[in-house]
């Protein structure tokens, strides 16, 4: 007979443990199967049974992702019953009869997650409501606020991978969870002794209508001034998402002619069957969007991420079509909202790692910036907020009705800027040259370092603190800022920040989503008229600190 090892045998008794409280007989059998397996002497079996139990699944300020499988390290029903069952016990310490409106995409289990969701809520004494169907993140995001709820959950894994799923936690306000309210769910997690002992509804919770639909779109064309041209064409993909119906709904009702969809990409699908990456930055995402615009000829092409709550844009150009970077619609955008004019107390907002260019834009306009940590739980936090956005296509051009980014509106704003410039006879990419003339070429670029041992990035990060570069392709290292340790305007971050005595700027910040480190370069040219050698200065030094940084960031 063979013998079990003692660390796995361990392992084994937990996942057994664990399956025996599973609610879901497809995770419990799988369970079951990989301990048989890793106690016959099966390796392969033997690691994935540890890493699916290792730990629970970490709840954070971007709530919980990861992998769909059973054990506590994956995305399940009895860890999604455990996060709502923390969730509600946090809300009931501040409310008697929390309400939580709940939304979900159309990835594997989604719906599934979003009911058990309701049942939890409903069963502790809470209030629960559910959207109708799969909708776009941005909806679940409206739909707190115009219902008055107290918290909101989305059942989304956003951009990720096809075997991903994930929950993403808001507030009454509408905004995203940050600490320290990450960590009292957390804790209230922890706390819950097995999901056998979760009170569960089998029903009383609310299906939503489709009148909360027609009040986000309602509300979404008031990005756009009515008075504004509406002669354009557009391309656009949902990559497999749920961004389709709601994108199309919003065009016409804001007045412009439907966009042309990617039919092979325009209905929801798990599986994502024609990209190997759901998200519109990766390589091939855009080669259906391409190919129908070759066909078409559009004014511009438009993307959503699987939840819509992004937005790509590309534009024709001499070469063919052109993927604009997330900063320059970030610019683009930021410039089209200071041209329609703005409050003085409006306050203009981006990441850490967007591009410098909306803060020189608000300088010269005199109006207020400010630089928030990664991610939209801090962007759309900021008090006064009128425009904001990160460089990763997240914009939120529309704050009073959705704090958070939103590919819909975003899509109409682009669609009413490109209407106006094509009624003057002008392009996106000549804006884009107006912006850089008169504010300097800020060229960006970003790079990850992909790791399957997550070990190895905190290895990467202690040795750049220990021996932190005193100089980055030939230029010396002007300011060093540990980013772990806040500054004055910012909490801390694990991140590393440093800028150069030619104004360039380099950011290396790991992942808070995906296995990776993640590494953000910008090179800045003063304003000049010349900005085809001005822009070859700015492309020179992003590659020379490209290669620096890939060196410096090896595992």
């Amino acid at each position: 007979m063979p013998s079990t090892p003692p660390e796995t045998a361990d392992v084994v008794a937990a996942a057994r443990a664990w399956a025996a409280d599973d609610p879901d007989p497809r995770t419990r059998d799988e369970l079951t199967g990989l301990a048989d397996a890793a106690e016959g002497e099966d390796t392969a079996a033997a690691d994935e049974l540890a890493d699916a139990m290792s730990g629970l699944l970490e709840f954070g300020t971007a709530g919980l992702r990861g992998r769909l499988g059973g054990g506590p390290h994956r995305m399940n029903r009895a860890v999604v019953i455990r996060a709502a069952a923390g969730l509600t016990a946090h809300l009931k310490a501040v409310a008697d009869t929390p309400f939580v409106v709940v939304g979900f995409d159309a990835r594997t289990n989604s719906d599934v997650f979003a009911a058990d969701t309701c049942a939890v809520v409903t069963g502790m004494g809470g209030r629960a409501a559910l959207l109708p169907r799969p909708l776009p993140t941005p909806v679940l995001a409206y739909a707190i606020r115009h219902l008055g709820a107290d918290a909101g959950v989305m059942v989304t894994a956003s951009h990720n991978p096809p075997d991903d799923n994930g929950y993403k936690v808001y507030v009454g306000d509408g905004s995203q969870i940050v600490p320290p309210v990450d960590r009292s769910i957390a804790d209230a997690i922890a706390a819950v002794e097995s999901v056998a002992s979760v009170p569960r509804a089998e029903d009383g919770w609310e299906t939503l209508g489709e009148d909360v639909l027609e009040a986000y779109l309602r509300d979404v064309v008031t990005v756009v001034d009515p008075g504004t041209p509406r002669e354009l064409s557009v391309v656009h993909t949902a990559l497999h998402g749920v961004g389709a119906d709601t994108v199309r709904r919003a065009f016409v009702a804001a007045g412009f002619d439907a966009p042309e969809p990617v039919a092979s990409q325009a209905e929801p699908d798990p599986l994502f069957p024609t990209v190997s990456f759901p998200n519109p930055e990766e390589p091939g995402a855009m080669d259906a969007a391409f190919e129908l615009a070759e066909q078409t000829g559009p004014d511009v092409v438009v993307a959503n991420d699987p939840d819509a709550d992004r937005c790509a844009v590309a534009a024709p150009g001499p070469g063919g079509w052109r993927m604009l970077r997330g900063d320059e619609i970030g610019a683009l955008l930021g410039a089209h909202v200071l041209d329609r004019g703005v409050a003085e107390d409006a306050v203009f907002a981006c990441s850490i790692v967007s591009s410098r260019m909306l803060a020189t834009m608000c300088r010269a306009a005199g109006v207020r910036h400010e630089e928030t940590l990664t991610g939209f739980k801090w962007i759309g936090r900021v008090e006064g907020l009128r425009y904001g956005y990160e460089e990763a296509i997240g914009y939120c051009v529309d704050p009073g009705h959705v704090r958070d980014k939103d590919g819909v509106s975003a899509a109409l704003a682009v669609a009413e800027l490109a209407a106006g410039l094509k009624a003057q006879g002008r392009t996106l990419q000549d804006r884009l040259d107006d912006l850089d003339r008169e504010h300097g070429v800020h060229a960006t670029d970003a790079f990850s370092v992909r790791v399957e041992d997550l070990s190895l990035i905190g290895t990467v990060m202690e040795r750049l603190r220990a021996q932190p570069p005193t100089s980055i392709a030939g230029i010396d290292v002007a300011r060093a800022d540990d980013l772990a340790e806040g500054t004055e305007d910012l909490p801390p971050t694990d991140g590393l920040r440093w800028y150069l005595a030619d104004d360039a700027r380099v950011i290396v910040r790991p992942s808070g989503t995906e296995p990776k480190l993640k590494v953000y370069l910008e090179a800045v040219e003063e304003p000049t008229d010349d900005l085809a050698a001005a822009r070859g200065r700015a492309r020179d030094r992003l590659a020379a600190l490209r290669s620096d940084l890939e060196r410096l960031t090896t595992p």
